[in-house]
């Protein structure tokens, strides 16, 4: 059994692909994980994020020293 949403060449859109047709695999697309409350939760901090960033207070900066003074 397997599970894959990795390919080696993406979009598989090829309908005779080998692994789509093991009756023990699972296909999806990369985003097969995500659930209505994941992109909420994700949508809200992307939000703030540009919120902040408009504001001139940005959050969540991973590598600060590279932001430009305004």
């Amino acid at each position: 059994m397997a599970a894959v949403d990795v390919y080696e060449q993406k979009p598989v859109t090829d309908a005779n692909h080998p692994l789509l047709a093991l009756d023990n695999v699972i296909c999806t697309p990369h985003i097969g994980y995500v659930t209505r409350d994941e992109y909420e939760v994700q949508f809200t901090d992307i939000f703030d994020q540009i919120t902040a960033f408009a504001a001139g207070t940005p959050i969540n900066v991973v590598n600060p020293e590279a932001k430009s003074p305004r």
